[in-house]
């Protein structure tokens, strides 16, 4: 699609009703203008890039976090930087498309502004323009693609895999995808994707032999230059997710193994290495320190948009790393400039996907309204209204995440509430209806059981411990990318700098001390034990439906935070 052709196409979108509603008040120049920089081709090889869409096939809000705090050597570095610091370090002008874009800043005034980002049929113009100009160019999925949304959860996948395949993706790796269980995923990777998909993941072996389950790489020609694609799974899979899903499976960072990928495609004549991650950025980055031979790590997993790639430099010299957001909010676009058997130079854009500015392109629209057609009813139930922006995305809570807190403590009559750390989940605005497809948004996992237990003091400040190592080691490969996990009903203080187990303190119910030695009623859900799932329990959609239904409208809610420590200053925290 050239120029014309896409101006053309945005008018007549508008006259047919579409939701361009955006692009006509800024016009359809000032539509095309905004993606005309990352349309001009640059080099020989091209590559798009799209990365934790968790399922969500239609346009969306989604608000990045105000505080994803670095610690160690990632301290003040990308991606750990929110609000203004993330502008100036980036060079955006405040009040922008890309200030929206990147930051939470004003983000219910600028959405209504700006309007939504993502979905499929609008992600799907734009690769059809980039491919346009770069002949041959692969789009490289990061994972977490089959997971977020209750139609990938209904059908298991199948209506994001349809997609993948109308959207062209080339080669694509994996992490929630796993939680749909081994047989599902080699049926998809042996079925549907024979011949069109390639599924990589280096890092993931059987567990009685270490034979590899899937592709560790593959080698594809882009205008006569040999370029492989690495895949490199989340690490971690079994242990953040449950084990019983991928039993036969191992999975791990694997360093080691990851050299002899790469050495071994530039024996077989890659000129080109890239890595496609589900690691995430601060792991890609120590990986990229050590690991020699790859020019590019594009990553996912810890759903930060980064406007600008990070080059780190190794014994063999530098490596590109990138991290593409998720929502289907952004695409990346790295276009490299091979000679004489290697990467001379590169250009690399992280470009919004605005909704508005990209009309939808009709293929991809069918088949979404045919995979929502059958439970359409069901998606579409108003269950409540929110007086307040509705959001999850920072390291220790968000407005959706508090939501279901006080949904369990209020159904479940428990004094104490946890829900994961999850990154994913759309945004509501103030105003909007919460509908069954939002709450299903927050929640659309195969493991969805609530329980309620008695815990001692001791063992939830042991719980909590855990989670803030996972998060805030200072060595990247202990981290496992999620958020600190939510709390209802208690009060506690965090230091995320201080040793392993001495991070937690001052915790407090009812304004007094939790007892070590007492019982506390505490209600969570997505268990990972086989044990829990063999107890069975509400799926948490019932509990905040139910919730929900009766409250009938949500105010805006005050987030429990815990007391912050030792991070004064630090670029990654903000209002």
């Amino acid at each position: 699609m050239n120029r014309r052709e896409f101006l053309q196409a945005v008018a007549a979108a508008a006259a047919t009703g579409l939701p361009v509603v955006g692009a006509c008040a800024q016009g359809s120049a000032a539509a095309a203008r905004f993606y005309d920089s990352a349309v001009k081709p640059f080099g020989n090889v091209g590559l798009l890039h799209f990365t934790d869409c968790h399922a969500q096939l239609s346009p969306i809000y989604f608000r990045e976090p105000n505080v994803n705090l670095g610690v160690g050597v990632a301290a003040g570095q990308p991606p750990h930087l929110v609000g203004e610091f993330l502008l100036r370090r980036f060079g955006i002008a405040p009040g922008t498309r890309d200030a929206h874009a990147f930051t939470y800043l004003d983000f219910a005034s600028a959405a209504r502004t700006f309007g939504q980002v993502g979905g499929f049929a609008h992600l799907a113009t734009l690769v059809q323009r980039l491919r346009a100009t770069r002949p041959g160019a692969l789009l490289l999925d990061g994972g977490d693609t089959w997971q977020g949304s209750a139609t990938a959860l209904w059908t298991k996948g199948q209506d994001m895999v349809d997609a993948q395949k109308l959207l062209g993706v080339d080669v694509m790796t994996g992490h929630w995808e796993f939680t749909y269980g081994a047989d599902r995923v080699k049926e998809v990777v042996e079925r549907d994707f024979a011949g069109k998909i390639d599924f990589v993941a280096q890092n993931v072996k059987t567990a009685d032999f270490g034979d590899p389950v899937f592709k560790p790489y593959v080698i594809r020609p882009i205008n006569g230059v040999p370029v492989a694609i690495v895949g490199q799974a989340f690490p971690y899979t079994p242990i953040a997710n449950p084990r019983y899903f991928v039993a036969e499976w191992t999975f791990g960072i694997q360093e080691e193994a990851m050299q002899k990928a790469v050495d071994d495609a530039r024996a077989k004549g890659a000129q080109v290495v890239v890595v496609l991650s589900h690691n995430g950025m601060d792991v890609d980055v120590k990986m990229a320190s050590r690991v020699t031979g790859i020019d590019a790590i594009l990553g996912g997993h810890t759903h930060d948009g980064v406007p600008t790639p990070t080059l780190v430099a190794n014994r063999g010299g530098r490596t590109l790393v990138g991290n593409a957001g998720s929502n289907g909010k952004f695409l990346a676009v790295l276009d490299f400039d091979v000679k004489a058997g290697r990467v001379a130079d590169f250009r690399y854009r992280l470009l919004p996907v605005f909704s508005a500015l990209l009309p939808a392109d009709p293929a991809m629209d069918a088949l979404i309204r045919r995979t929502r057609a059958p439970h359409a009813a069901k998606l579409d139930e108003k269950l409540a209204v929110t007086e307040g922006l509705l959001y999850r995305r920072g390291n220790f809570n968000g407005t959706s995440d508090q939501l279901i807190l006080e949904a369990l403590l209020a159904e479940k009559d428990a004094q104490i509430a946890f829900s994961p750390g999850f990154r994913w989940g759309t945004s509501l605005l103030p105003g909007q209806a919460i509908r069954m497809e939002h709450l299903m948004d927050q929640t659309a996992i195969t493991y969805p059981y609530v329980t309620v237990n008695e815990m001692t003091g001791e063992t939830i400040k042991t719980i909590l411990e855990d989670v803030a190592d996972n998060l805030f080691n200072p060595d990247p490969y202990y981290q496992q990318g999620g958020d600190m996990v939510r709390v209802g009903g208690m009060r506690y203080t965090i230091d995320p700098k201080a040793a392993m187990g001495s991070r937690i303190s001052q915790m407090q119910i009812a304004g007094k001390p939790i007892d070590a030695a007492k019982r506390y009623k505490v209600a969570g859900w997505a268990p990972v034990s086989e044990e829990a799932r063999a107890a069975g329990g509400e799926p948490i959609w019932d509990v905040c439906a139910r919730y929900l239904r009766a409250q009938k409208s949500i105010p805006s809610l005050t987030l429990n935070l815990p007391v912050i420590r030792g991070m004064e200053g630090n670029p990654g925290m903000s209002a």
